[in-house]
């Protein structure tokens, strides 16, 4: 059995360092614990060990094991990090307190329509596709910038940050300098880019936000 919250500590100190490194403050980039397919249980360590801050790919798994860890833990700060259906927008308003894959018109309309609805604003992030690649949800890179302000202006929608995720294989560096270079463009300060390969890089680029899976919790399962 991995030892999660050793694993976790393991992380923080790698965290830390690239802030050093980078000339940034201790704490400046929070670490995002992508909880995606593991079970309450096995993600239980890190709420033990002070750890407050998930990212979950899907809905509906979400729903299966965070309002029962809010219950023992009720400061938890959880993340959307995959592909919002726009039939998932109400539960996704209720349950996430980040929304990090904002990435077309239909999206930020029915987001509009459920914080209005329901009185809570999620902080919204505009999932930007780097790569241009077509297998992966995000905006293009041309288009993010009068995104975003289509997202203000037409929608009134509040959007504080950027999300990317690199092609895999490619070097993470020119992704996360062109994803800093947009939100300069649309007056954003939170950037979230880096994984476990990678968040290293991405602070020294500017991440305020780095996602972390299998260096905390181990290998998934390959086909989640």
């Amino acid at each position: 059995m991995i030892d999660v919250a050793g694993q976790l500590a393991e992380v923080l100190g790698h965290l830390r360092k690239a802030e050093q490194e980078a000339g940034r403050p201790d704490g400046s980039v929070d670490l995002v614990a992508v909880s995606k397919t593991y079970d309450a249980e096995h993600i239980r360590p890190t709420l033990q060990a002070g750890h407050r801050i998930f990212g979950e790919n899907r809905v509906q798994e979400a729903q299966g094991k965070f309002p029962a860890l809010r219950s023992e833990f009720p400061d938890i700060r959880l993340h959307l990090i995959g592909p919002l259906q726009s039939n998932k927008a109400a539960d996704a308003v209720a349950l996430f307190d980040v929304i990090e894959t904002v990435d077309r018109e239909k999206i930020a309309r029915e987001l509009a329509k459920e914080i209005e609805r329901q009185g809570r604003a999620p902080s919204l992030y505009v999932q930007v596709n780097t790569g241009e690649e077509e297998q992966k949800a995000g905006i293009a890179p041309q288009e993010a910038v009068e995104f975003v302000t289509r997202c203000r202006q037409v929608h009134g929608l509040a959007i504080d940050g950027l999300m990317c995720i690199p092609p895999a294989g490619e070097n993470p560096g020119p992704h996360f300098a062109l994803l800093r270079k947009l939100a300069r463009e649309a007056g954003l300060a939170k950037l979230s880019m880096g994984m476990s390969g990678d968040y290293e890089i991405a602070v020294a680029f500017g991440a305020t936000g780095v996602r972390v899976g299998s260096a905390i919790f181990g290998a998934r399962n390959a086909s989640a």
